[in-house]
C-alpha cells in the first residue's frame, strides 16, 4: 500500500515529457492564429499555501508553459466565501471552469464519495494516493458527468488528527468533548458514535471558540493545524489518522465540451503532472508538519485504532449496508 517517492518522481517525469509535444503543438497554433491569452477560473476552498492551493498553482504553471503564456489559471476565492454547493452550481452552468472540492461536497451527486471518509480505511496518505488510481475511484469521477461535471482527479490533504485543549489518553476522553468537525454526515456519525459532541464551525472561528471554551478540540489535518496555528490555543495533538481527506478536481462539463480535443489534452496533462506532484508533496508534508509541531512544543500522543474498534465497526456497517458501491470500495482495501 506504500507509494514510494521515487515512483512519483518517475510519474512526474513521464507526464512532463508528455507536456513537451503538447507545448509545441499548442504554441504553434497560438502563434499562427494570433490568439489572445485565455484565462480559466478555478474555485478554491482552501487558503493560499495549502496543499490543494499548491496543486492549483502547479497546474497553472504547467498551463503557462504548455501554451507559451497564452493560457492562465486564475484562482477564485469566491468558492470559499459562497460555499461548495454554490460552487458546484456555477460549475454546472459553466460560469466557473474548474474547482478543487472536498469529496464530501460531491456525495449528494455521487454518494460513493462518502466512502473516502470511512474510518481507518487507509493507513496513511501513501495508501490514499494509491487508491485514487483504482477502478472504484476512477468510476466515481466518471459518474459525475451525469451531473454536468468532469472528474479530472484528486488532491490529497493529510490524514485527520485531533488537537485539543487537554490531553487525550484513551478513547473515553472523547466522552462529551466538543469537537469542531468537518460538516459531513460521516464525520458527524463518527464523533457521535464515540460519544463526543461534533460542532459545525468555520475553521477561522475555531481559535476564538477554543479560547472561550466553546470548543474542546478540533478534527483537523496537519496542514491546516500548522497553517492556521490552531495549536497555540490547543496544545495537545493526538495522532489518530482516523480518516483520509481527499479533494476532487472537477471541471465544468459545459466548458469542457466547448474546448478542442487538443486543448482538453493540454489541460488534463497539466493537471495530471500537478496531481502526482501533489501526492509526493503531501507525503513529505506529513513528516515535516509533525516535526514542526514538536519543535513548537506541542505535546504529541498516539491513539490506535484498536481502542476505537467498536465505533469503527458501527460506522462502517452503517455506510456499507446502505450503499453497495461504498461496500465494494471498502472491500478493496479491507477484504474479508
Amino acid at each position: 500500500m506504500t507509494m514510494k517517492i521515487a515512483s512519483i518522481h518517475a510519474i512526474c517525469g513521464q507526464i512532463t515529457r508528455c507536456l513537451l509535444p503538447v507545448t509545441a503543438m499548442v504554441g504553434l497554433t497560438l502563434a499562427t492564429s494570433g490568439a489572445q491569452a485565455k484565462s480559466y477560473s478555478i474555485g478554491m476552498v482552501t487558503p493560499p499555501g495549502h496543499i490543494w492551493s499548491q496543486v492549483s498553482d502547479r497546474m497553472s504553471n504547467n498551463l503557462k508553459l504548455a501554451s507559451h503564456d497564452q493560457i492562465r489559471l486564475r484562482s477564485s476565492r469566491m468558492a470559499k466565501m459562497q460555499g461548495e454547493a454554490e460552487t458546484i452550481k456555477k460549475l454546472q452552468s459553466g460560469k466557473l471552469h474548474l474547482a478543487i472540492l472536498t469529496a464530501g461536497s460531491l456525495s449528494s451527486l455521487e454518494p460513493a464519495f462518502s466512502g473516502w471518509y470511512l474510518p481507518y480505511l487507509f493507513k496513511d496518505v501513501q495508501a490514499v494516493a494509491k487508491a485514487t488510481a483504482g477502478t472504484d475511484a476512477q468510476q466515481m469521477l466518471q459518474r459525475l458527468e451525469s451531473s454536468q461535471l468532469v472528474g479530472m482527479g484528486y488532491a490529497l490533504a493529510g490524514m485527520r488528527q485531533v488537537v485539543s485543549t487537554r490531553p487525550v489518553a484513551n478513547v473515553s476522553d472523547f466522552n462529551g468533548m466538543k469537537i469542531r468537525s468537518f460538516p459531513d454526515q460521516v464525520f458527524k456519525d463518527w464523533w457521535q458514535t464515540l460519544n463526543a459532541v461534533p460542532m459545525q464551525l468555520a475553521l477561522l472561528d475555531t481559535q476564538p471558540a477554543l479560547l472561550n471554551k466553546q470548543l474542546d478540540a478540533v478534527d483537523v489535518d496537519l496542514d491546516m493545524l500548522v497553517g492556521l496555528k490552531i495549536y497555540r490555543d490547543a496544545p495537545y495533538l493526538t495522532v489518530t489518522n482516523h480518516m483520509a481527506f481527499p479533494g476532487v478536481v472537477v471541471a465544468s462539463k459545459v466548458w469542457w465540451d466547448g474546448l478542442t480535443v487538443d486543448r482538453q489534452q493540454m489541460v488534463m496533462t497539466a493537471f495530471k503532472e500537478a496531481e502526482a506532484w501533489g501526492f509526493q508533496r503531501q507525503e513529505e508534508a506529513e513528516i515535516n508538519n509533525l516535526a514542526l509541531l514538536k519543535r513548537e512544543g506541542v505535546k504529541v500522543a498516539n491513539l490506535g485504532a484498536e481502542q476505537m474498534s467498536a465505533a469503527i465497526s458501527t460506522v462502517i456497517k452503517r455506510y456499507t449496508a446502505a450503499n453497495p458501491v461504498i461496500k465494494h470500495f471498502y472491500e478493496q482495501y479491507h477484504p474479508r
